[in-house]
Formats: C-alpha cells, sequence, structure tokens
C-alpha cells in the first residue's frame, strides 16, 4: 500500500503569535500519532491561512488520524475556519528522482 499525503488547509482569526503557541503544545502529541512519518507547518499570515502537509506509512493510519481527537479539536476550535482536508497516494518513483523525503 502506497504512503499517503495528507494536506490540510485552513483559515485562522486569532493572531499568528497565539496560533503558534497553541499549536506547538499540540506538535509533540502529533508527532506521537500512529503511522505519522513527518509533517511540514505552513503558514501565510498575510492570508489568515495555515496548514500542514504529513506523510503517513498508509492509507489506514492518515484515516485513523483524520477521526481522531487532535482533528477533533481542531474542527471544534472557533479560531480556525474553512477547513479542507485531502489525501494523496505518493508516487514513490518519481518522488524519488526529485528527493522527496520519503523514508
Amino acid at each position: 500500500m502506497p504512503q499517503q499525503i495528507l494536506q490540510v488547509n485552513l483559515k485562522f482569526s486569532i493572531p499568528r503569535s497565539d496560533l503558534a503557541a497553541a499549536w506547538l503544545d499540540v506538535a509533540k502529541p502529533i508527532a506521537d500519532c500512529p503511522g505519522l512519518r513527518w509533517k511540514v507547518w505552513l503558514m501565510n499570515e498575510a492570508e489568515n491561512e495555515a496548514g500542514g502537509i504529513y506523510l503517513f506509512e498508509s492509507k489506514a493510519a492518515a484515516e485513523s488520524y483524520m477521526a481522531g481527537p487532535i482533528v477533533a479539536a481542531l474542527k471544534s476550535s472557533p479560531a480556525v475556519s474553512n477547513i479542507s482536508a485531502k489525501l494523496f497516494d505518493v508516487m514513490e518513483k518519481h518522488s524519488a528522482i526529485t528527493r522527496g523525503p520519503l523514508k
């Protein structure tokens, strides 16, 4: 089964510094999620948009994360809106050629 990329984008309505502080507290629990290889955190302060790119070892691991308590807490936060989450299969041979960090 191919590795999975999860792409999450959202809008935020609080100062960047407040969002960054809140998310720093959840970074370790995210890192400890079963099947997560890595996450890159994204921020576009000018557009009040943030998100992340995650690499999971499998679709099952990514789906489990999306159905879990961390994402549930994010969805219930009044500080964020317009959450978009998309799963993609990783094209491993192509990504290896372009030095994608898959291992």
